[in-house]
């Protein structure tokens, strides 16, 4: 058979390079082919087609290339050729059986290579893959996102998306942090990634429709206070969430007058965490109207704060935990206070309740089995009467607080509300009062406001709650509680810390 190629060429360094090399191409080729065939591709098949695969096509190359290097310098030292000799002629029966042969064999294994890599990026695109097999450390994580309305969506389509460009970016990004867990060497809780996540316009609005005008939401919010009788208090609110496009959508306004699209607000933060923001600048993107606001509150100097990173506001920039939310200990006895799982029948249960919640427990079988011990022990102390009558009350109380402990708090990671504070309200967590404090003021005299109006209109706010009673008009905020005017001078989460 004659031979297309030179014969240094043929020895074994170099024919091993060239099989290796030909795997590697083709399985390439066959991955870029999938990949084109699908509208959504798998997100990792990216970082193994582009980087991953070139990897053993390079050292294939090379093979072939130190192959024939160390050919040539033998038969310049007079030595004899190493290079593999074989003899094929397709008119002898034996030779042609094993041609057949081979290329029988050759074409399953690429088959069975192909369909084997394909399934290894389903597996570790998959949601197992991130939350069980390979993330161990990343527990907190993966049991909140399997209760965030988010629950159905891939990790990676958020964490990585599409483009190879953020697969090599966040896969680097994630170097150290193969190590830091394989030698325990991690911080506890693991921070936000705030510094390494993707724009929300290529991530979170690949679903989300930015320019769709929500226009308004009613919430309704029932609260219980910490008194013998569980007082319940209800607000009845309509969130204007409004939109951020101008034309046929609606027009710019409420809260998602804050999307990149109408209008664009940057702002520096003077924190790891953006949860201190003293700078803030808003451009309307058709007049070219450019407001800055300093807060009267802020250490640095304008213009030592222009020198700091500078942010764009988006999705992110608020619903900062649209996966991986922790409830605060308040806000998760009220919900279950109000659906009936923790019966209001025991007196002061809400205190009792939170207290069993924020117990410094160790583990979380340590948990498990405490806090039913400290609510029966705290109705044996305080109300023996009821601890007699309603065990099973008492024991069903327990049970539920022993789920949303299961779900909001992990002791092993030091993860819970107050690890990541929740931009989305203002209430246990400075959120719209990052901004919206009235302290953030313009060289011309204006005000970001601070008022209740702004982002809704309050419908009704009371004890009880009746059709009647709505008011469409909006009435003027009542604190529960007697405190006077102290609500307008201070932030909500001065007070409510979510326990």
């Amino acid at each position: 058979m004659k031979r297309r190629l030179p014969n240094i060429f043929y020895n074994p360094i170099s024919l091993a390079g060239a099989a290796l090399a030909s795997v590697s191409f083709v399985s390439i080729v066959f991955l870029a082919f999938v990949g084109q065939l699908q509208s959504k591709p798998p997100a990792y098949i990216g970082i193994v087609s582009y980087v991953a695969l070139p990897i053993p096509l390079i050292i294939g190359l090379l093979a072939v290339v130190v192959g024939i290097w160390r050919e040539r310098r033998r038969l310049r030292k007079g030595k004899p050729a190493s290079r593999m000799v074989f003899t094929l002629d397709l008119s002898i029966p034996q030779h042609r059986a094993a041609v057949e042969y081979v290329s029988m064999v050759t074409i399953v294994f690429f088959l069975f290579t192909a369909y084997g890599s394909y399934q290894t990026f389903e597996w570790t695109e998959s949601v197992t893959f991130c939350g069980e097999t390979c993330h161990t450390v990343m527990k907190p994580e993966y049991t909140s996102y399997q209760f965030s309305p988010h629950a159905r969506v891939r990790c990676v389509d958020c964490h990585v998306g599409g483009g190879a460009s953020w697969y090599i970016r966040s896969k680097l990004s994630g170097a150290y942090q193969v190590y830091a867990v394989l030698s325990n060497n991690f911080p506890r809780p693991i921070p936000v990634p705030i510094k390494n996540l993707r724009p929300a316009e290529e991530t979170c609005e690949q679903c989300h429709w930015p320019a769709f005008f929500a226009g308004e939401k009613e919430e309704l919010k029932t609260y219980f206070m910490s008194d013998e009788q569980n007082t319940r208090w209800t607000i009845d609110l309509l969130m204007k969430v409004g939109g951020g496009a101008l034309g046929q959508h609606g027009p710019a306004r409420g809260i998602h007058w804050h999307m990149n699209i109408a209008d664009q607000i940057t702002y520096v933060a003077s924190d790891s965490g953006e949860q201190v923001i003293p700078w803030v600048r808003a451009r309307n993107k058709t007049t070219g109207v450019v407001t800055e606001y300093l807060s009267t509150d802020a250490t640095q100097s304008l213009e030592e704060l222009k020198k700091l990173p500078m942010h764009t506001l988006d999705c992110i920039g608020c619903h900062n935990q649209p996966s991986h939310s922790y409830r605060p200990p308040t806000r998760i006895v009220d919900e279950s206070m109000s659906l009936g799982k923790i019966s209001t029948e025991l007196p002061n249960v809400r205190q009792a309740s939170i207290q069993a919640l924020v117990a410094p427990y160790t583990t979380t079988a340590a948990a498990m089995d405490s806090i039913p011990m400290l609510m029966a022990a705290y109705y044996a102390q305080q109300y023996p009467k009821v601890a007699a009558e309603k065990k099973e009350i008492i024991a069903a109380a327990s049970e539920e607080l022993k789920v949303e402990y299961s779900r909001n708090f992990f002791p092993e990671m030091r993860v819970s509300w107050q690890a990541y504070p929740n931009n989305v309200g203002h209430l246990t967590s400075l959120g719209c009062f990052r901004c919206h404090d009235g302290k953030h003021q313009s060289p011309e005299g204006k005000v970001i406001v601070k008022d209740c109006n702004g982002c809704h209109t309050i419908f009704y706010q009371g004890a009880e709650i009746s059709p009647t009673a709505l008011n469409a008009a909006g009435v003027p905020f009542q604190h529960p509680e007697d405190i006077g005017d102290a609500w307008k001078e201070m932030n909500c989460s001065d007070c409510h810390t979510g326990q």
